[in-house]
């Protein structure tokens, strides 16, 4: 009798390591095998091979990190989920339900922060228009998962409002986001400052007025030491040039443990950054793009690290379901893991 089998969706390396948080909490009683984000539809699968989609999780810089991550670690791999037939998909984006998982059990776990509603969000909602048009704004709205795990109580009601089934939605905290004093305890040089997380939002072809905001980080800072740490996905070569022409005595950082960074400053600005739950967690002074007050209600859950463990259960409970009982909860709200929803 073969162990049930465990399909892990990644993407950025921020989902990849969300997924193998919960994976090892599985591995030992399922089969699990993992894959970087992929499409299984024609034109997208064209515009991917010839690098169009290089600014998204599906290639450039975030599928090789995922990649290298996932062969750092030894975890098996299974491309596309081409490889076998399996129990369950779990998946930390929705914007793209892939074709080879529709009829598959899925948990959906939300991966951060999500997009701001802008006009293509309500062009996607009005005209019906592919999801993934409006980007991660549209997270939770295809309603093909069987649970949706969120990081708080304000998101699941934001998830709501845009439309997500209710009944579907479990509070459970994600990981990456629900221990932070973890990382006060670290051996980061630098303490006291003025720090600053950039967005990858040109590399992602959006709006991006960096001189405007590297003005505003100097003037927050206020002859305070000023660091920057730019976005994996960033031009690095381009943006410390930026920074260096209206900042030249600030720090810049290309890698390193971002949450670490933000445990030993003072301030913390970002732009469309999720970090920024890390400065709300530990207490930070916060500047961002997004109304603070909305930021303070919808901050994860500190649960001391368990939201991984609580979407490990969920997974089993789904597992454990008999197909006719699955799909009764379906039909009539899909309930499945309503004991954390709250």
């Amino acid at each position: 009798m073969h162990r049930q089998r465990i399909l892990f969706i990644g993407g950025s390396l921020n989902q990849t390591t969300m997924c193998h948080s919960v994976a090892r909490h599985l591995e030992s009683d399922f089969e699990c095998r993992f894959t970087p984000y992929y499409c299984d539809t024609y034109w997208l699968g064209k515009m991917v091979e010839k690098g169009w989609l290089d600014f998204t999780v599906m290639g450039g810089q975030a599928r090789r990190k995922t990649e290298q991550y996932l062969r750092d670690h030894h975890l098996p791999m299974d491309y596309s989920g081409q490889s076998h037939d399996y129990d369950l998909v779990v998946t930390t984006q929705d914007i793209l339900i892939q074709n080879n998982i529709r009829n598959k059990r899925i948990v959906l776990i939300q991966e951060g922060m999500t997009d701001p509603e802008t006009l293509m969000y309500y062009l996607v909602k009005w005209l019906k228009l592919p999801r993934y048009l409006a980007s991660t704004s549209t997270t939770g709205l295809s309603n093909a998962y069987d649970v949706f795990c969120v990081a708080s109580e304000g998101y699941r009601d934001l998830f709501i409002r845009k439309g997500a089934d209710p009944e579907r939605i479990a509070v459970t905290g994600i990981p990456n986001f629900d221990n932070a004093a973890q990382y006060l305890d670290n051996d980061f040089p630098h303490r006291g400052y003025v720090m600053a997380a950039t967005s990858d939002a040109r590399e992602t072809l959006k709006f991006d007025n960096r001189r405007k905001f590297l003005r505003r980080c100097v003037e927050i800072a206020a002859g305070r030491p000023l660091l920057f740490k730019l976005h994996p996905n960033e031009n690095a070569e381009r943006a410390t040039a930026e920074i260096r022409a209206v900042a030249p005595g600030a720090m810049v950082y290309t890698s390193g443990n971002t949450e670490q960074m933000i445990a030993n400053c003072d301030v913390l600005i970002t732009q469309y950054s999720s970090v920024v739950y890390i400065g709300i967690a530990l207490g930070k002074e916060i500047h961002s793009y997004f109304d603070h007050d909305m930021l303070y209600n919808l901050a994860p859950l500190q649960n001391g690290g368990t939201s991984a463990a609580n979407i490990a259960a969920i997974c089993r409970e789904i597992l454990a379901e008999s197909d006719a009982t699955l799909e009764r909860k379906r039909s009539r709200g899909g309930a499945v893991g309503e004991r954390m929803a709250g």
